[in-house]
C-alpha cells in the first residue's frame, strides 16, 4: 500500500513505489478489458445482463444463502446507515448511529518496561520495541475462548514517516544508529490482549500475550526453499534462519488459528552496492537495482563497530562465498510469513512454497474438510500478477501450517477475453511448466529456483499482467473472490475500444472457481469500476447498469473484507494529490471505506479518514458488534514541526499518529445491517 500510487503522487518521505520490474511481453489485462468490454457498451449500460451471464448465475445464486451463518439472522442483506458524505476533515466520519473511537495509536505502550509515548517524537529505539508500531495496516482479531469481548488483536506495521517519527526528522547519513533502531522496530506486528470492559469501552491487556515482531526478530525458513544457496548468508550459513520481516501489508490467517504476513515492498531496504555485477534476476527483477530510502546500511555509532544487523541492508560482495557475506540477504524477503499468536514464544516462520514477490495481502478461503487449503495473494506493483496457492494435503483437524504451507502448489493467473481464466502451475515438475521452459529463454534450475524468482516463473508461464493486484476477499457463502485492482497510471492506453485510459482510479475484479477452490479454471467478470467526474473515468457497477453517485464514488480500491452478513467492505488510498482533488479524475475528498452488497449493486460510503491518511485493515469481532478499522500515516505529506495532521488527538500541533479505530452501532446492533 503505502501511499505508492501515481506519478502525481509526490513522495514526501514514504517508502517510493517500486520501479515497475516487468519487462515480459505478456498480454495485459488491459488488453483483455479492451477486447472484452467496448467503452460504448460500458458507458450506455448494456453490459449489465452479459456481465452476469458468463459468472453462469452465480450472482443470483449469492443470494439464496442460507441467512443462518449471518449474523442477526439475515437473509439477503441491505445497508442499514444513511451514507456518509466525502470530505475533507481531519477526524473520522461514520453513520449516524455509529460511535468510532481511535485506539492502539503509534507509541502506546504494550509491553516490558510500558515506555510511555513522548509527543516531542523523542522515544528511543529500544522503546520503540516495547510499543506500538508505526503505520497500522491488515489487522485480525483472534478471540479467547471464543468470545467477541475478549481475544488477541494482530496487526501488521508496514512503514514510517521519519518526518513524523523523529522529533525534527531524520538525521543526514551517516546516520545516527538509535535512528535507525528506532525505524527497525517500528515496522513489523503488534500482537495485543484486548477486553472489553463493563463501560463498553474496549481496553489494552497486559498478561504476557503481547508481543512485538520487528525488523530484528529471528524467524525460520521453511518449505522448498529453505537450506537452498538462495538464502544462505553469513548470519544463517545453512539457509535456515533469517532476522525481521519488513513492509508488512495485508494479512491473513489460517483455520487452525495463526496469522499471515505479507512481505510487499521490501526490495526499498536494500541499497545494491556496485560488486553485485552482473545483478541475478532474484534482484533485477524485485528491482533490488539501486532505489533505496531509509539507508539502515549507513549508520554510525561514535566510532563503534556496526553490528550486521544493520549493515546487512547492503547487498554486496565481501565474502568468499555467500556464508560469508549478505549478497543474499534480499532473498530472506519477499515471503508470507505465519505464527502463533496465542503462544508468545512461537518462532515465525517464512513459508516459501507460497512464492516470492511483493505481496499485499494473502487471502484465504474457507477451509473444508477432505479437500486442499487455498490461499490468493496480489504482487502489488505495476503489471505484476495474481497467484493462489493450493496444498497437496487435504485439510483435517489438527492440521498446521507444517503440514499444509510447505507442500503445496502455487499456480498463476491468466484472464482470456471471453470471460474464462486458467491457473498456470509454477510447479518445476509440471509438464506443462517444463514444456513452456523448453520453448522460453528463461530457465530454471529447481523449484526453489522457480519460487526465489516467482515473477520469472509467471512471465515465462504466460501470465496476465494487472493494474497493481491488492487484497482481495473470498465470500464466505459462495466462495466466489474479489480482488482490488488500484490503479496504474504508467499505462496510457488511448486506443477507441480501452475504457480506462491511465487507469487511474483502479476497479475491482471477480471470479468464480470451476467448481473447489482448487479448480485450475474459472470464469471472471468486473465487480464495479472507481471514478467519478470524468466520463471515461466514471465509476460504473457493470451488473446494475448503474453509475456511482455522491454517496458511494470512490477512487483507488486497495482493502477489502467480505464478511458473513453479505457485506463486502472496499477502502481506498488514494495518493496525496487524488485526495486533494489536485488531479483529473474528480474531487474525492479523504480516503474512505464503503460498504456493497454485490448482489444487488448497493454501494454506500461508511467511513471517512482524517487528513492525508489511508484507511486500511478491517476485521469484526465474532458478533459483528464492533469493528476495528486501522488508520494509516495521518498527516503523511508532513515535514518536521508542520503537520498536515493532528489526528487523533484534537490539539493543534500535535504530531499525527496511526491507529486502529473502534467502531461500534449506538444500540448494540450488528454493524452495517
Amino acid at each position: 500500500m503505502n501511499s505508492k500510487l501515481n506519478k502525481e503522487h509526490i513522495v514526501i518521505d514514504g517508502n517510493p513505489p517500486e520501479p515497475c520490474a516487468n519487462h515480459s511481453d505478456n498480454r495485459h489485462f488491459a488488453d483483455v478489458i479492451q477486447t472484452r468490454f467496448s467503452r460504448r457498451a460500458m458507458l450506455q449500460g448494456s453490459l449489465g445482463v452479459g456481465a452476469v451471464a458468463f459468472l453462469g448465475g452465480t450472482l443470483a445464486a449469492c443470494g439464496g444463502s442460507s441467512s443462518s451463518s449471518r449474523p442477526g439472522g439475515v437473509g439477503q442483506p441491505r445497508l442499514g446507515f444513511d451514507a456518509v458524505p466525502a470530505g475533507r476533515d481531519d477526524t473520522i466520519k461514520v453513520p449516524a448511529g455509529y460511535t468510532a473511537r481511535p485506539f492502539l495509536p503509534w507509541g502506546t505502550p504494550i509491553l516490558g518496561s510500558m515506555p510511555a509515548y513522548m509527543a516531542d517524537g523523542s522515544n528511543t529505539g529500544d522503546e520503540q520495541a516495547e510499543q506500538m508500531g508505526s503505520h497500522h495496516d491488515g489487522i485480525h482479531f483472534f478471540p479467547i475462548n471464543g468470545s467477541s469481548e475478549h481475544g488477541i488483536l494482530v496487526m501488521n506495521h508496514e512503514y514510517i514517516d521519519r518526518n513524523v517519527i523523529h522529533a525534527a526528522g531524520p538525521s543526514a547519513r551517516p546516520r545516527p544508529l538509535d535512528e535507525a533502531r528506532k525505524e527497525m522496530n517500528a515496522h513489523g506486528i503488534a500482537i495485543v490482549e484486548v477486553q472489553k470492559g463493563a463501560n463498553g469501552e474496549w481496553e489494552l491487556l497486559n498478561n504476557g500475550l503481547n508481543r512485538r515482531l520487528t525488523a530484528f526478530t529471528e524467524m525460520e525458513l521453511a518449505g522448498p526453499v529453505r537450506g537452498s544457496d538462495f538464502v544462505r548468508t553469513a548470519y544463517s550459513p545453512a539457509g535456515t534462519h533469517t532476522r525481521g520481516t519488513l513492509n508488512n501489508c495485508g494479512s491473513g490467517f489460517t483455520p487452525w488459528g495463526t496469522y499471515l504476513i505479507s512481505e510487499e515492498n521490501w526490495a526499498g531496504y536494500f541499497h545494491l552496492d556496485a560488486s553485485i555485477d552482473p545483478v541475478p534476476r532474484e534482484l533485477a527483477r524485485y528491482s533490488v537495482t539501486g532505489w533505496q530510502n531509509y539507508h539502515w546500511y549507513d549508520v554510525e555509532d561514535g566510532g563503534a563497530p556496526i553490528d550486521d544487523a544493520f549493515t546487512r541492508f547492503q547487498t554486496a560482495i565481501t565474502g568468499a562465498d555467500a556464508t560469508e557475506d549478505f549478497r543474499n540477504e534480499p532473498n530472506n524477503f519477499g515471503w508470507i510469513v505465519e505464527f502463533d499468536p496465542y503462544d508468545p514464544t512461537s518462532v515465525p516462520k517464512k513459508r516459501t512454497a507460497m512464492g516470492r514477490f511483493a505481496h499485499e495481502g494473502v487471502v484465504p478461503v474457507p477451509a473444508v474438510v477432505g479437500q486442499p487449503v487455498v490461499f490468493y495473494s496480489g504482487d502489488d506493483s505495476a503489471n505484476e500478477y495474481i497467484y493462489k496457492y493450493v496444498s497437496n494435503a487435504n485439510y483435517a483437524e489438527g492440521m498446521t501450517g507444517d503440514d499444509l504451507l510447505d507442500d503445496g502448489t502455487l499456480y498463476v493467473a491468466r484472464f482470456n477475453d471471453d470471460g474464462t481464466g486458467e491457473w498456470l502451475a509454477l510447479d518445476f515438475d509440471d509438464v506443462d511448466f517444463q514444456a513452456d521452459m523448453s520453448e522460453s529463454a528463461i530457465k530454471f534450475s529447481s523449484q526453489a529456483d522457480v519460487l526465489v524468482n516467482t515473477r520469472s516463473a509467471a512471465d515465462m508461464r504466460g501470465a496476465t499482467p494487472m493494474d497493481r493486484p491488492e487484497w482481495g476477499a473470498v465470500n464466505p457463502n459462495t466462495n466466489e473472490v474479489y480482488f482490488t485492482l488500484t490503479n496504474n497510471s504508467g499505462r496510457q492506453y488511448a486506443n477507441r475500444a480501452n475504457p480506462r485510459v491511465l487507469n487511474r482510479t483502479g476497479h475491482i475484479i471477480r471470479w468464480k472457481e470451476a467448481g473447489a477452490p482448487a479448480a485450475t479454471t474459472f470464469t471472471w467478470d468486473i465487480f464495479v469500476f472507481g471514478g467519478r467526474d470524468v466520463e471515461h473515468l466514471k465509476g460504473y457497477v457493470p451488473s446494475t447498469g448503474q453509475h456511482l453517485t455522491e454517496e458511494n464514488y470512490f477512487a483507488s480500491p486497495d482493502g477489502l473484507l467480505y464478511d458473513e452478513s453479505g457485506i463486502l467492505w472496499i477502502q481506498t488510498d488514494m495518493s496525496g494529490n487524488q485526495q486533494a482533488g489536485l488531479t483529473a479524475d474528480g474531487d474525492f475528498g479523504n480516503n474512505a471505506m464503503l460498504a456493497a452488497i454485490p448482489e444487488t449493486g448497493e454501494i454506500k460510503r461508511f467511513l471517512v479518514g482524517p487528513m492525508d491518511c489511508e484507511v486500511t485493515g478491517v476485521v469484526l469481532t465474532p458478533d459483528h458488534r464492533t469493528m476495528f478499522v486501522n488508520i494509516q500515516h495521518p498527516g503523511d505529506r508532513s515535514q518536521p514541526g508542520n503537520f498536515t495532521s493532528n489526528w487523533p488527538s484534537e490539539i493543534p500541533g500535535d504530531r499525527p499518529r496511526s491507529a486502529t479505530v473502534i467502531i461500534t452501532k449506538d444500540d448494540g446492533g450488528v454493524i452495517g445491517l
